[in-house]
């Protein structure tokens, strides 16, 4: 993905604050195509054609399977969510594992329990210092530009030694369309800030999709830089949320078609998920509430800079563990909770 504002200061020396949101970005479609696993008729069907027929397929997404973690016989599913940008190279360079100024900027590794009783959001800062497999040490979201998608998966595959199920990239143009479909969002702002485009002020804010995508992308305005823009991408996307999940929208048909028909293309999926596995995946979540949803960063040991002189976020060796063998367990809320996170 591309460094979405260009090269970036060094981090302040901040912990991430800790964060409950009530959806994400991949909720958001599974609650539009869970229409499809609850209702059978033309209408849902063309929905579920458009999103199939309109999203890009990541045709090389996987690394060799000898190189991959089992997968897990309970039934548990992990979901990677990438956030790019369209002002860099073609994605499906990425996406064939080519070499590109495509960055993973925004990383987020999401569990569903084989309970299917709640859902856990892991953000990963893009500074993060890793081993990228025949690369050695460097930012995690440099694994994108070393080797595309394949590469990102088998580093976060090693890092946490479990596999990754399904894979999803979101162009951060789609956030501009999801806005204009909606007619506008309005998101509580917490932190004022200037843009060479846009002022935002304190307290809630009705954005149109120009707006949107400036608020989403911006980090530089921030003292503590891209953990705000993380902040602020989750206050939109839970705008979105209450947006799209009421009555006014849900039983609209014209608007959810829009939304559907003007999202889908900026949203490339593993071949594998396409609009059935996405229904019946939210329809094994229908019990699933905004309480069950939890959001976290992972946990870091501040900033620091590597041997060759980069500005890093040094990853918390011991949290990586712990997190590693709940996933394996399907124990991350009580790890969780354990450890005052989420």
């Amino acid at each position: 993905m591309t460094d979405l504002l260009d090269a970036a200061p060094p981090e302040p020396e901040t912990k991430p604050k800790k964060k409950k949101t009530t959806r994400n970005v991949l909720f958001f479609f599974l609650g539009i195509v869970v229409i499809a696993a609850l209702v059978g008729t033309a209408f849902v069907a063309k929905l579920a054609n458009d999103f199939n027929s309109q999203t890009q397929k990541i045709t090389n997404v996987f690394p060799k399977e000898e190189s991959r973690p089992a997968p897990a016989v309970n039934g548990a599913k992990n979901i990677l969510l990438l956030g790019s940008d369209s002002r860099g190279d073609a994605v499906d360079m990425a996406e064939q594992g080519a070499a590109s100024d495509q960055r993973s900027d925004t990383m987020m590794w999401v569990h569903i329990p084989a309970d299917r009783k709640n859902i856990t959001m892991m953000s990963i800062m893009r500074d993060t210092w890793v081993d990228i497999p025949g690369h050695g040490e460097a930012k995690i979201n440099a694994a994108m530009a070393f080797g595309g998608v394949p590469l990102v998966v088998e580093t976060l595959e090693g890092l946490f030694k479990n596999r990754i199920d399904h894979v999803a990239i979101v162009d951060f143009e789609g956030f501009k369309a999801i806005t204009d479909s909606l007619g506008g969002v309005t998101v509580p702002v917490t932190v004022p800030f200037t843009t060479s485009t846009h002022t935002f002020n304190a307290g809630p804010q009705l954005m149109n999709g120009d707006e949107a995508l400036a608020f989403v992308r911006e980090r530089y305005a921030f003292t503590d830089g891209d953990y705000q823009r993380v902040r602020n991408q989750q206050l939109f996307l839970k705008a979105v949320m209450g947006t799209v999940l009421t009555p006014a929208t849900l039983t609209n048909p014209a608007k959810i078609s829009d939304l559907v028909g003007n999202v889908s293309p900026y949203i490339s999926v593993d071949k594998s998920l396409d609009a059935g596995t996405l229904g019946a995946l939210a329809l094994s979540l229908r019990d699933v509430r905004s309480s069950n949803v939890i959001s976290f960063t992972l946990p870091n040991l501040g900033t620091g800079t590597s041997a060759d002189g980069q500005s890093i976020v040094v990853k918390d060796d011991a949290a990586v563990l712990g997190i590693s063998e709940a996933l394996t367990n399907d124990s991350l809320v009580s790890y969780l909770a354990a450890n005052g996170l989420g």
